[in-house]
């Protein structure tokens, strides 16, 4: 019928075109799957110079500041509006990453079947740079939102990225003077097994389980109960990167951000990456070490995961309402 002719339609746009199929297999054109997305800039509507200001008797107002909109352009506060910040991103992972980053190494199986194969199911997510993840977590609050608001149920916090001190906090475990999540200073368990997927040893690089990414859960998890901490991926966290950043930063929460514009220098576009990866050394295993990457950058040794803030004071109040 008609509805399925205009279904068929529009799904056969998605299609790479004929003349750039291999053998005329039909492929989704990745360039394609953008994703239009919308952020509240709390920062800049919370100076004092954006604030509201009414008149004399209350029956109205206006907004006196300016703010830098999401292309870097610097526009006057007309409403609330100008808080709202609009961005459209490519969906899809840099499928390449495992060829850009180790040349004259045999990585081709990876870059051909890693990003759908099903024996890759379980394996963390590589070749997300940090505008994507940062969009990843803007789409799925609004996917769960739009579900629990159909089931009648509240609203709860958003996902997003975990800040550099979020991260480190849930990395130790309640083991606050450990050297690695799983406690202790030895990256070996009591039998002289590697306890995370990393760079042991030159020359014995599988003696860990694998040389590459490994699927998650394969190793013990921390004291909170998290996986893969340290070792196998590094993590995209929220924070800008800058060496000096712990020395101006609120001790309670410490939170430092940058968002990078297209035309800034790459100094600014760096942010905080943690927890090592497959293809690091112990080191960068630590849960006080800290490394970068540029927010634009896909890596094939960097993913991410999502947190949400808890609401509430009580830390033992372990309910799902309060995420």
């Amino acid at each position: 019928n008609r509805p399925d002719e205009d279904f068929q339609t529009a799904l056969s746009e998605l299609y790479l075109p004929m003349h750039e199929r291999f053998y005329k297999q039909k492929e989704i054109d990745s360039r394609k799957l953008i994703f239009s997305y919308e952020w509240i800039d709390l920062k800049q509507a919370a100076k004092r110079s954006n604030q509201y200001y009414y008149n004399e008797d209350f029956t109205g107002g206006e907004y006196k500041g300016t703010v830098v909109n999401s292309k870097g352009e610097t526009i006057p506060v007309k409403d609330r509006s100008a808080f709202i910040m609009h961005g459209k991103i490519n969906v899809y992972p840099d499928t390449l990453v495992w060829m850009r980053d180790y040349t004259y190494s045999y990585n081709e199986p990876f870059a051909r079947r890693y990003f759908w194969h099903a024996a890759y199911n379980n394996y963390p997510v590589v070749g997300v740079n940090w505008n994507q993840a940062n969009a990843f977590a803007i789409w799925r609050t609004d996917l769960m939102r739009n579900y629990q608001q159909s089931q009648g149920e509240p609203v709860f916090q958003d996902y997003r990225l975990p800040s550099e001190a979020e991260w480190e906090y849930a990395a130790r475990g309640g083991l606050d003077l450990s050297m690695y999540p799983w406690g202790g200073i030895y990256t070996r368990n009591v039998h002289g097994c590697f306890i995370a997927n990393f760079k042991p040893l030159r020359g014995r690089y599988g003696d860990d389980g694998a040389n590459r990414t490994l699927a998650v859960k394969k190793f013990a998890p921390n004291e909170y109960h998290l996986y893969d901490m340290a070792g196998n991926v590094s993590e995209w966290t929220s924070n800008a990167y800058d060496e000096s950043a712990y020395s101006y930063t609120h001790d309670l929460n410490p939170d430092y951000r940058y968002n990078a514009r297209a035309e800034d220098p790459p100094a600014l576009k760096r942010k905080v990456i943690r927890g090592g990866s497959w293809k690091d050394v112990a080191y960068y295993l630590q849960v006080g070490a800290r490394d970068y990457e540029y927010q634009d950058s896909a890596k094939s040794y960097i993913g991410f995961r999502c947190v949400r803030s808890y609401m509430g004071n009580d830390e033992f109040a372990w309910d799902a309402n309060n995420f």
